[in-house]
Protein backbone atom coordinates (compact mmCIF):
# COMPACT_ATOMS: atom_id res chain seq x y z
CA UNK A 1 0.00 0.00 0.00
CA UNK A 2 3.07 2.38 0.90
CA UNK A 3 4.45 1.62 -2.28
CA UNK A 4 1.54 2.33 -4.50
CA UNK A 5 0.91 5.48 -2.48
CA UNK A 6 4.81 6.59 -3.45
CA UNK A 7 4.55 5.25 -7.03
CA UNK A 8 0.98 7.71 -7.31
CA UNK A 9 2.80 10.58 -5.77
CA UNK A 10 5.73 10.36 -8.45
CA UNK A 11 3.35 9.82 -11.17
CA UNK A 12 1.70 13.40 -9.81
CA UNK A 13 4.67 15.17 -9.71
CA UNK A 14 5.58 14.07 -13.11
CA UNK A 15 3.03 14.73 -14.87
CA UNK A 16 2.72 18.50 -13.34
CA UNK A 17 6.20 19.23 -14.32
CA UNK A 18 5.53 17.91 -17.82
CA UNK A 19 2.25 20.29 -17.78
CA UNK A 20 4.52 23.40 -17.19
CA UNK A 21 7.02 22.29 -19.68
CA UNK A 22 4.19 21.58 -22.22
CA UNK A 23 2.40 25.06 -21.16
CA UNK A 24 5.87 26.77 -21.69
CA UNK A 25 6.63 24.79 -25.27
CA UNK A 26 3.31 25.80 -26.10
CA UNK A 27 3.84 29.36 -25.49
CA UNK A 28 6.90 28.99 -27.17
CA UNK A 29 5.79 27.52 -30.07
CA UNK A 30 2.39 30.08 -29.94
CA UNK A 31 4.75 32.73 -30.11
CA UNK A 32 7.23 31.43 -33.11
CA UNK A 33 9.88 30.04 -30.40
CA UNK A 34 11.36 26.99 -30.95
CA UNK A 35 12.04 24.72 -28.20
CA UNK A 36 16.00 24.19 -28.94
CA UNK A 37 15.51 28.35 -27.12
CA UNK A 38 14.15 27.26 -23.86
CA UNK A 39 17.90 27.59 -22.50
CA UNK A 40 18.10 31.61 -23.13
CA UNK A 41 13.96 32.31 -23.40
CA UNK A 42 13.43 30.90 -20.27
CA UNK A 43 16.04 33.01 -17.60
CA UNK A 44 14.11 35.46 -15.33
CA UNK A 45 14.22 38.94 -16.30
CA UNK A 46 14.73 41.61 -13.71
CA UNK A 47 12.23 43.09 -11.70
CA UNK A 48 10.98 46.37 -12.55
CA UNK A 49 12.80 47.81 -9.13
CA UNK A 50 16.31 45.91 -10.20
CA UNK A 51 15.81 47.52 -13.59
CA UNK A 52 15.54 50.98 -11.84
CA UNK A 53 18.02 50.59 -9.30
CA UNK A 54 20.53 49.47 -11.80
CA UNK A 55 19.83 52.24 -14.22
CA UNK A 56 20.65 54.72 -11.84
CA UNK A 57 23.31 53.12 -10.36
CA UNK A 58 25.07 52.87 -13.71
CA UNK A 59 25.53 56.79 -14.08
CA UNK A 60 28.05 56.09 -10.81
CA UNK A 61 29.65 53.29 -13.49
CA UNK A 62 29.50 55.09 -16.34
CA UNK A 63 31.02 58.70 -14.90
CA UNK A 64 34.69 56.76 -14.93
CA UNK A 65 34.33 56.10 -18.70
CA UNK A 66 33.59 59.56 -19.24
CA UNK A 67 36.66 60.36 -16.46
CA UNK A 68 38.92 58.21 -18.46
CA UNK A 69 38.27 59.99 -21.97
CA UNK A 70 38.35 63.38 -20.98
CA UNK A 71 41.85 62.82 -18.66
CA UNK A 72 43.22 61.95 -21.96
CA UNK A 73 42.25 65.33 -23.15
CA UNK A 74 43.29 67.27 -19.69
CA UNK A 75 46.19 65.24 -19.84
CA UNK A 76 47.08 66.49 -22.92
CA UNK A 77 46.49 70.06 -22.05
CA UNK A 78 48.51 70.04 -19.00
CA UNK A 79 51.40 68.74 -20.75
CA UNK A 80 50.84 71.35 -23.49
CA UNK A 81 50.87 74.35 -21.35
CA UNK A 82 53.05 73.12 -18.07
CA UNK A 83 56.44 71.13 -17.15
CA UNK A 84 56.03 68.22 -15.13
CA UNK A 85 57.94 66.77 -12.93
CA UNK A 86 57.73 63.21 -11.70
CA UNK A 87 59.66 61.88 -8.93
CA UNK A 88 59.08 57.73 -8.12
CA UNK A 89 60.29 56.03 -5.79
CA UNK A 90 62.27 53.14 -6.73
CA UNK A 91 64.95 50.58 -5.09
CA UNK A 92 67.89 52.42 -7.17
CA UNK A 93 67.26 55.75 -5.32
CA UNK A 94 64.47 56.97 -6.97
CA UNK A 95 63.41 57.69 -10.91
CA UNK A 96 63.05 62.03 -11.59
CA UNK A 97 61.23 62.54 -15.29
CA UNK A 98 60.76 65.95 -16.70
CA UNK A 99 57.49 66.35 -18.92
CA UNK A 100 58.13 69.52 -21.03
CA UNK A 101 55.61 71.25 -23.52
CA UNK A 102 56.50 70.05 -27.29
CA UNK A 103 59.35 67.89 -26.26
CA UNK A 104 59.99 64.08 -25.46
CA UNK A 105 60.48 63.19 -21.33
CA UNK A 106 63.68 63.71 -20.30
CA UNK A 107 64.88 60.99 -18.08
CA UNK A 108 67.25 61.74 -14.93
CA UNK A 109 70.82 60.34 -14.81
CA UNK A 110 70.15 57.50 -11.92
CA UNK A 111 71.57 57.90 -8.11
CA UNK A 112 75.58 56.66 -7.80
CA UNK A 113 75.65 53.03 -7.76
CA UNK A 114 77.33 53.01 -4.58
CA UNK A 115 73.82 53.88 -3.19
CA UNK A 116 72.20 50.25 -3.93
CA UNK A 117 75.58 49.04 -2.75
CA UNK A 118 75.17 50.79 0.52
CA UNK A 119 71.44 50.05 1.06
CA UNK A 120 72.10 46.40 -0.06
CA UNK A 121 74.32 45.61 3.12
CA UNK A 122 71.98 47.59 5.08
CA UNK A 123 69.15 45.11 4.19
CA UNK A 124 71.20 42.40 4.91
CA UNK A 125 71.81 43.06 7.90
CA UNK A 126 67.96 43.89 9.29
CA UNK A 127 66.33 41.01 6.74
CA UNK A 128 68.50 38.68 9.21
CA UNK A 129 66.71 40.05 12.57
CA UNK A 130 63.24 39.33 11.04
CA UNK A 131 64.15 35.93 9.40
CA UNK A 132 65.53 34.51 12.73
CA UNK A 133 62.27 36.05 14.61
CA UNK A 134 59.78 33.47 14.20
CA UNK A 135 62.49 30.69 15.81
CA UNK A 136 63.29 32.29 18.34
CA UNK A 137 63.81 30.10 21.47
CA UNK A 138 62.15 27.28 20.10
CA UNK A 139 64.19 24.21 21.12
CA UNK A 140 64.69 21.20 18.16
CA UNK A 141 63.42 23.61 15.09
CA UNK A 142 66.14 23.61 12.38
CA UNK A 143 63.49 24.71 9.43
CA UNK A 144 65.66 27.95 9.51
CA UNK A 145 69.11 26.36 8.72
CA UNK A 146 68.96 25.52 5.58
CA UNK A 147 67.90 28.74 4.10
CA UNK A 148 70.61 30.89 6.37
CA UNK A 149 73.22 29.33 5.58
CA UNK A 150 72.30 29.35 2.11
CA UNK A 151 72.03 33.30 2.80
CA UNK A 152 75.87 32.64 4.59
CA UNK A 153 77.23 32.11 0.89
CA UNK A 154 75.76 35.10 -0.55
CA UNK A 155 77.42 36.85 2.85
CA UNK A 156 80.71 35.39 1.84
CA UNK A 157 80.65 36.10 -1.70
CA UNK A 158 79.60 39.96 -1.23
CA UNK A 159 82.41 39.95 1.49
CA UNK A 160 85.01 38.51 -0.90
CA UNK A 161 83.14 41.25 -3.79
CA UNK A 162 83.63 44.20 -1.57
CA UNK A 163 87.08 45.61 -2.97
CA UNK A 164 86.23 45.61 -6.32
CA UNK A 165 83.10 47.58 -5.69
CA UNK A 166 83.13 51.01 -6.90
CA UNK A 167 82.41 51.86 -3.23
CA UNK A 168 84.65 54.44 -1.46
CA UNK A 169 87.92 53.21 0.63
CA UNK A 170 86.74 54.81 3.36
CA UNK A 171 83.44 53.71 3.72
CA UNK A 172 84.94 49.63 2.70
CA UNK A 173 85.64 48.89 6.52
CA UNK A 174 82.62 49.64 7.68
CA UNK A 175 80.42 47.56 4.91
CA UNK A 176 82.98 44.63 5.71
CA UNK A 177 82.10 44.83 9.63
CA UNK A 178 78.46 44.59 8.74
CA UNK A 179 78.72 41.38 6.41
CA UNK A 180 81.44 39.76 8.90
CA UNK A 181 78.75 40.23 12.01
CA UNK A 182 76.32 38.81 9.82
CA UNK A 183 78.34 35.58 9.02
CA UNK A 184 79.34 35.48 12.51
CA UNK A 185 76.20 35.67 13.83
CA UNK A 186 75.09 33.10 11.35
CA UNK A 187 77.60 30.88 12.64
CA UNK A 188 77.01 30.92 15.86
CA UNK A 189 73.48 30.54 16.03
CA UNK A 190 74.33 26.98 13.82
CA UNK A 191 76.39 26.29 16.36
CA UNK A 192 74.38 26.81 19.41
CA UNK A 193 71.62 24.90 17.70
CA UNK A 194 68.89 27.16 19.00
CA UNK A 195 68.39 31.00 18.67
CA UNK A 196 68.31 32.88 21.23
CA UNK A 197 66.69 36.37 21.93
CA UNK A 198 69.98 37.21 23.73
CA UNK A 199 71.69 36.56 20.78
CA UNK A 200 69.32 38.67 18.78
CA UNK A 201 69.76 41.50 21.32
CA UNK A 202 73.57 41.52 20.90
CA UNK A 203 73.66 41.06 17.37
CA UNK A 204 72.08 44.49 16.70
CA UNK A 205 73.73 45.90 19.79
CA UNK A 206 76.98 45.14 17.70
CA UNK A 207 75.60 46.43 14.53
CA UNK A 208 73.77 49.11 15.15
CA UNK A 209 76.25 51.90 14.88
CA UNK A 210 78.12 50.60 11.60
CA UNK A 211 74.47 50.47 10.03
CA UNK A 212 73.57 54.03 11.00
CA UNK A 213 76.76 54.90 9.18
CA UNK A 214 75.35 52.96 6.21
CA UNK A 215 72.10 54.59 6.51
CA UNK A 216 73.63 58.61 6.47
CA UNK A 217 75.83 57.86 3.80
CA UNK A 218 73.15 56.21 1.44
CA UNK A 219 71.12 59.30 2.50
CA UNK A 220 73.82 61.73 1.66
CA UNK A 221 74.84 60.01 -2.14
CA UNK A 222 70.87 60.14 -2.95
CA UNK A 223 69.89 63.86 -1.84
CA UNK A 224 73.13 65.38 -3.44
CA UNK A 225 72.26 63.58 -6.69
CA UNK A 226 68.63 64.59 -7.29
CA UNK A 227 69.40 68.22 -6.07
CA UNK A 228 72.53 68.75 -8.37
CA UNK A 229 69.07 67.49 -10.86
CA UNK A 230 66.53 69.56 -9.91
CA UNK A 231 69.02 72.71 -9.64
CA UNK A 232 70.04 72.17 -13.46
CA UNK A 233 66.56 71.45 -14.88
CA UNK A 234 65.46 74.45 -12.99
CA UNK A 235 68.28 76.63 -14.83
CA UNK A 236 66.79 75.37 -18.25
CA UNK A 237 63.67 76.03 -17.58
CA UNK A 238 64.08 79.61 -16.25
CA UNK A 239 60.98 81.26 -15.96
CA UNK A 240 58.91 78.43 -16.71
CA UNK A 241 59.96 76.58 -13.49
CA UNK A 242 57.10 79.13 -11.94
CA UNK A 243 54.62 77.16 -14.11
CA UNK A 244 56.60 73.61 -12.99
CA UNK A 245 53.49 70.77 -11.48
CA UNK A 246 55.90 68.16 -9.22
CA UNK A 247 54.51 64.86 -7.78
CA UNK A 248 56.21 62.41 -5.79
CA UNK A 249 54.51 58.80 -5.09
CA UNK A 250 55.03 57.06 -1.22
CA UNK A 251 53.41 54.59 0.80
CA UNK A 252 52.16 54.85 4.30
CA UNK A 253 55.56 53.95 5.89
CA UNK A 254 57.63 55.96 3.94
CA UNK A 255 55.28 59.17 3.81
CA UNK A 256 57.39 60.77 7.09
CA UNK A 257 60.54 62.46 5.97
CA UNK A 258 59.68 61.52 2.45
CA UNK A 259 62.84 61.99 0.79
CA UNK A 260 61.90 62.71 -2.83
CA UNK A 261 59.58 65.12 -1.96
CA UNK A 262 61.71 66.73 0.64
CA UNK A 263 64.49 66.87 -1.61
CA UNK A 264 61.62 68.58 -4.56
CA UNK A 265 60.68 70.95 -1.49
CA UNK A 266 63.17 72.72 -1.61
CA UNK A 267 63.10 74.21 -5.08
CA UNK A 268 59.36 75.57 -4.89
CA UNK A 269 58.49 78.00 -2.62
CA UNK A 270 56.56 77.12 0.78
CA UNK A 271 53.16 78.52 -1.17
CA UNK A 272 53.38 75.56 -3.89
CA UNK A 273 53.12 72.56 -1.33
CA UNK A 274 49.89 70.72 -2.19
CA UNK A 275 49.21 73.15 -4.79
CA UNK A 276 52.24 72.85 -7.17
CA UNK A 277 54.02 70.16 -5.56
CA UNK A 278 51.81 67.04 -3.94
CA UNK A 279 52.80 63.98 -2.71
CA UNK A 280 50.95 61.19 -3.96
CA UNK A 281 50.10 58.10 -1.52
CA UNK A 282 49.51 54.82 -3.23
CA UNK A 283 49.42 50.99 -1.90
CA UNK A 284 52.82 49.64 -3.52
CA UNK A 285 56.66 51.08 -3.19
CA UNK A 286 56.80 51.20 -6.67
CA UNK A 287 54.04 52.55 -9.50
CA UNK A 288 54.09 53.59 -13.11
CA UNK A 289 54.78 57.12 -15.16
CA UNK A 290 51.51 56.57 -16.24
CA UNK A 291 49.72 56.34 -13.06
CA UNK A 292 51.51 59.23 -11.88
CA UNK A 293 50.67 61.26 -14.89
CA UNK A 294 46.59 59.90 -14.27
CA UNK A 295 46.51 60.58 -10.74
CA UNK A 296 48.00 64.17 -10.98
CA UNK A 297 45.88 65.01 -13.94
CA UNK A 298 42.66 63.95 -12.17
CA UNK A 299 43.59 66.19 -8.87
CA UNK A 300 44.06 69.35 -11.29
CA UNK A 301 40.87 68.55 -13.77
CA UNK A 302 39.21 68.40 -10.28
CA UNK A 303 40.31 71.73 -8.89
CA UNK A 304 38.35 73.43 -12.17
CA UNK A 305 35.00 71.51 -11.17
CA UNK A 306 35.60 72.64 -7.44
CA UNK A 307 35.93 76.15 -8.72
CA UNK A 308 32.63 75.87 -10.95
CA UNK A 309 30.51 74.59 -8.75
CA UNK A 310 31.52 75.86 -5.32
CA UNK A 311 33.77 78.68 -5.39
CA UNK A 312 37.02 76.49 -4.04
CA UNK A 313 39.43 75.33 -6.45
CA UNK A 314 41.07 73.12 -3.66
CA UNK A 315 37.60 71.82 -2.29
CA UNK A 316 38.23 68.61 -4.09
CA UNK A 317 41.42 67.79 -2.97
CA UNK A 318 39.81 66.50 0.00
CA UNK A 319 37.07 64.01 0.85
CA UNK A 320 33.98 66.32 -0.82
CA UNK A 321 31.64 64.54 2.45
CA UNK A 322 34.04 65.13 4.79
CA UNK A 323 32.88 68.58 6.49
CA UNK A 324 29.33 67.27 6.50
CA UNK A 325 30.36 64.14 7.90
CA UNK A 326 32.23 65.37 10.49
CA UNK A 327 28.82 67.43 11.45
CA UNK A 328 27.52 64.28 11.92
CA UNK A 329 30.49 62.86 13.69
CA UNK A 330 29.61 65.34 16.23
CA UNK A 331 26.06 64.66 16.37
CA UNK A 332 26.11 60.91 16.89
CA UNK A 333 29.25 61.06 19.52
CA UNK A 334 27.47 63.42 21.84
CA UNK A 335 24.10 61.79 21.08
CA UNK A 336 25.72 58.70 22.61
CA UNK A 337 27.29 59.94 25.13
CA UNK A 338 30.69 59.35 23.48
CA UNK A 339 34.29 62.03 23.49
CA UNK A 340 34.45 63.64 19.75
CA UNK A 341 37.96 62.65 18.17
CA UNK A 342 39.00 64.94 15.74
CA UNK A 343 41.28 66.91 14.34
CA UNK A 344 41.17 71.03 14.15
CA UNK A 345 39.73 72.11 10.83
CA UNK A 346 42.30 73.12 8.30
CA UNK A 347 40.97 75.75 5.28
CA UNK A 348 41.10 73.89 1.76
CA UNK A 349 44.02 74.58 0.36
CA UNK A 350 46.38 74.35 2.92
CA UNK A 351 50.19 74.51 2.15
CA UNK A 352 51.16 72.53 5.81
CA UNK A 353 53.51 69.71 4.61
CA UNK A 354 51.37 66.78 3.47
CA UNK A 355 53.10 64.49 6.51
CA UNK A 356 53.18 64.74 10.63
CA UNK A 357 54.40 68.28 11.60
CA UNK A 358 53.28 68.45 15.17
CA UNK A 359 56.35 68.93 17.70
CA UNK A 360 56.22 66.83 20.60
CA UNK A 361 58.32 64.52 22.53
CA UNK A 362 60.31 61.37 21.62
CA UNK A 363 63.11 60.49 19.16
CA UNK A 364 62.16 62.59 15.42
CA UNK A 365 65.50 60.80 13.68
CA UNK A 366 67.89 58.23 14.19
CA UNK A 367 70.41 60.25 15.44
CA UNK A 368 68.01 61.30 18.33
CA UNK A 369 67.91 57.37 19.85
CA UNK A 370 70.24 56.24 22.15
Amino acid sequence: MRRHRGARALMVSTLLAFTALAGTSGAMAESGIPSYMDVIVGASVPTPADTARQNVLALNTGMFTLYESAGRLVQASILAQHPVILGLFSGTGGRFTLYRPGQPPLDAPPVPEVYQLLKSIGHSVMALGVVVGPHIGKVGDTSWQTPVLAYRVQLKAALDSLDATSMPEDWRANNKALIQENIDFIDKSIADGVISFAAVQDFAAKQKNQLKLNIKWAADTQVKHWMGVLADWKQQLGPDWDKVYAASNTIYVARQNNVLFSVLAQFFPPEAINDRLILIETVSFTTTQQDMLDSLTRIIADRTVGETFFGSPHLMDYELMGGDARDSIVAETKARGMMTSLPPKVPFGSHQWPTLITPGPGAASLADLP
